[in-house]
C-alpha cells in the first residue's frame, strides 16, 4: 500500500472524520484534512514523528496507535489535546500476509463538536421530557426483568437453558455458577417452572446478605423467645416455607460454616430443629443453589465444607459472563429497549453507532448492568435517538471484543469511516443533501453508497 499516493490521498480528505495512519513502529505516516481540523494540529509537523514522542511532549494525552501496537488488537480512545479538545479515536491494526502489523489506521471524531450541535437540537424539548420521565420514573413499579425467557433462544444460553430443562423434571441439586449479574436467578426460577413444583413456592434467599445469628433464623426459623429480640410467636424459616417447592440459596459460599453444618443435616435427612426449638420439622424442599465464588478452592481453603460440596455440585451448571455471548447483546438491548420504552411512554430508539459500541463492550456487570443502562438511556434521552455520545464514559473507552476486527483490509476500515460520516452527517442534518454539503461531497455520492451499503447488508 502506498499511502502517499494521489487518489489514496484524495480519499482520505474526502472523509468528514480525522484519520491518522502510522506504521508498524508507530511513526506517523498520513493524517488527513480532517484531522487537522479536529486537532488543530499541523499534519507536516506530525508526518515522520514517533506516537511516543508525541505523547512524551504533551501532544497528545494517550496514543490508541501505541495500544494497538502493544495489544495487537482494535482499541478505542478519549484522546486529550494539549488546546482541550477531547477527540474518539478508533485505532485498527492493518497486518501484512504474515499477519504483523504493517499499519495503524485510527479514525477520529470531535465529541465536543458532536455534544454541542446535539445540545442545540434537542434543547428546546429536554424539559418537559425529563419531568414527564421522572414523573413516571417514581409512578412505575419495578419489575424483574431478570426473569425473561428471552435468552433461552440463544446459541450459548440454549445449551444453559437445556441442560436447565433436563433437571427441571427430578429433584436433583443443581449448582449454577457464574459471575455476578449473568442471570443465575433467571435460571434458577427457569427450573423450577419446568419442574413439577412449579405451582408450589419459589423462594430465594442471598447468603451474603445477612449476619450469621440472622441467616439462621432466617433460614431454620426459631422458637417463641428463642433470643433477644425474637418474635413471641416464633417464625418459620424459609426451609419450612418452601415445603414441596424450591428454595434457591444465590451466593452460597458466603453461607457461614456453623450454619453450613446445619443445612447438610437438612439435605441429608430432610428434617431439622428451629432456633432455640426441640421439635424436628420434616420438609420436602428441592435446593437449588449459586455462587460467583470457586467453590472447589474455597473448599481446598477450609472455607466450604467439602462434604456440602459435593452434596450441592451434583449437576453443575455453568452460566458464561455476557461478553462470551456476544451474539445476545443486540436482542438484549431491543428487548429491554422495547421494556423501559412502555414502562416509561418512551419512543427511544438505537443509533446503529451506539449498537456498535455496546456489542464490543466487554459488560463487567453483565445482564443487570444491560438492563441499568438501557432503563438509565430510556429516562435520560430526550431526542428519542440513543447516539454513541449518550453512553458513559466507560463504554465511549472501550477496546472491541472482537480479534478479527484486527484482520480487516484498509479498505474496509475507511468504509466504516465513511459510514459512520454519513450516519452521523444525517442524524444532524437530517436529508441527504443538507448532509452532503456538510461533508463536501455531492448528494450523489451519499445516496449512492447509502444504496451500495443496503445491498451489501
Amino acid at each position: 500500500m502506498n499511502v502517499n499516493d494521489t487518489g489514496f490521498e484524495e480519499l482520505l480528505n474526502a472523509l468528514h472524520d480525522g484519520v491518522y495512519i502510522t506504521d508498524g513502529d508507530g511513526k506517523t505516516l498520513k493524517v488527513n484534512h480532517a484531522y487537522e481540523r479536529l486537532s488543530g494540529l499541523n499534519g507536516a509537523d506530525l508526518i515522520g514523528r514517533p506516537m511516543r514522542e508525541l505523547v512524551k511532549e504533551g501532544v497528545i494525552s494517550q496514543s490508541a496507535s501505541l495500544r494497538v501496537l502493544q495489544e495487537g488488537r482494535p482499541v478505542s480512545v478519549m484522546q486529550s489535546l494539549s488546546q482541550g479538545k477531547k477527540l474518539l479515536v478508533s485505532a485498527t491494526p492493518i497486518l501484512d500476509a504474515e499477519h504483523r502489523i504493517s499499519y495503524v489506521v485510527s479514525t477520529v471524531r470531535d465529541m465536543t463538536e458532536l455534544l454541542r450541535m446535539k445540545h442545540e437540537r434537542d434543547e428546546l424539548q429536554q424539559f418537559k421530557q425529563l419531568r414527564n420521565s421522572t414523573a413516571k420514573l417514581h409512578a412505575g413499579q419495578r419489575d424483574n426483568l431478570l426473569h425473561s425467557p428471552l435468552v433461552a433462544d440463544q446459541e450459548v444460553s440454549g445449551r444453559v437453558f437445556s441442560l436447565a430443562r433436563q433437571v427441571a423434571g427430578s429433584s436433583v441439586k443443581v449448582l449454577l455458577q457464574g459471575e455476578t449479574g449473568v442471570g443465575k436467578t433467571l435460571v434458577a426460577q427457569f427450573i423450577h417452572n419446568a419442574s413439577p413444583r412449579a405451582s408450589e413456592p419459589f423462594l430465594a434467599l442471598n447468603c451474603g446478605a445477612l449476619p450469621e445469628n440472622l441467616i439462621e433464623a432466617e433460614l431454620f426459623g426459631y422458637a417463641p423467645g428463642a433470643f433477644t429480640g425474637a418474635g413471641p410467636k416464633g417464625k418459620r424459616g424459609l426451609l419450612e416455607l418452601a415445603h414441596h417447592g424450591t428454595l434457591f440459596l444465590d451466593e452460597i459460599g458466603d453461607l457461614p460454616l456453623p450454619v453450613q453444618v446445619k443445612l447438610l443435616k437438612v439435605i441429608e435427612e430432610n428434617r431439622f430443629i428451629p432456633v432455640g426449638g426441640l421439635e424436628l420439622k420434616e420438609v420436602d424442599v428441592r435446593i437449588i443453589s449459586a455462587t460467583h465464588h470457586d467453590l472447589k478452592q474455597m473448599v481446598a481453603q477450609k472455607r466450604f465444607r467439602a462434604d456440602l460440596y459435593y452434596r450441592l455440585n451434583v449437576v453443575p451448571i455453568n452460566i458464561p459472563a455476557l461478553r462470551e455471548r456476544s451474539e445476545e447483546i443486540p436482542p438484549l438491548l431491543h428487548y429491554y429497549l422495547d421494556k423501559f420504552n412502555v414502562r416509561y411512554a418512551r419512543q427511544v430508539q438505537w443509533s446503529l453507532e451506539a449498537l456498535d459500541l455496546l456489542y464490543e463492550y466487554a459488560w463487567p456487570g453483565n445482564i443487570r448492568e444491560l438492563i441499568n443502562l438501557v432503563e438509565r438511556m430510556v429516562v435520560t434521552n430526550q431526542a428519542g435517538t440513543i447516539e454513541a455520545l449518550d453512553l458513559p464514559e466507560e463504554i465511549l473507552n472501550l477496546n472491541p471484543q472482537n480479534a478479527n476486527d484486527s484482520r480487516l483490509p484498509l479498505r474496509k476500515v475507511l468504509e466504516s469511516a465513511e459510514r459512520k460520516a454519513i450516519r452521523a452527517a444525517l442524524q444532524v442534518h437530517k436529508t441527504t443533501r443538507l448532509a452532503a454539503k456538510a461533508l463536501g461531497v455531492s448528494q450523489a455520492t451519499v445516496v449512492q453508497k447509502m444504496k451500495r451499503w443496503e445491498r451489501s447488508d
